[in-house]
């Protein structure tokens, strides 16, 4: 499986971005797939999953600014994210895996940066 994320970049306060995930391999058996952030100097940190293509889950730190979606004819996860704040500012990762609460495959990740 390879995850490959796109769509980071620098941006004001306040505004959006919506980062891609696009996924090849046998995929099929995923289970779980989401988005995480590592900021400098903190540890990586859970952002938003989706579980069995249904049911999902977010940070609190993001609840009703983030959307976590896929579309699984494209093979593509995405994450819109509004309202963005300086503490938002990390390295986002795309991860997944076969099991609810794991992840087995990364991808390299893509900045995002906060600032005005």
């Amino acid at each position: 499986v390879q995850l490959v994320e796109s769509g980071g970049g620098l941006v004001q306060p306040g505004g959006s971005l919506r980062l891609s995930c696009g996924a090849s391999g046998s995929i099929f058996s995923l289970n779980t797939m989401g988005w995480y952030r590592q900021a400098p100097g903190k540890q990586r940190e859970l952002v938003a999953v989706s579980v069995s293509g249904s049911s999902t889950n977010y940070a609190d730190s993001v609840k009703g600014r983030f959307t976590i979606s896929r579309d699984n004819a494209k093979n593509t996860l995405y994450l819109q994210m509004n309202s963005l704040k300086p503490e938002d500012t990390a390295v986002y990762f795309c991860g997944a895996g076969f099991k609810a609460g794991t992840v087995n495959y990364w991808g390299k990740g893509t900045l995002v940066t906060v600032s005005s």
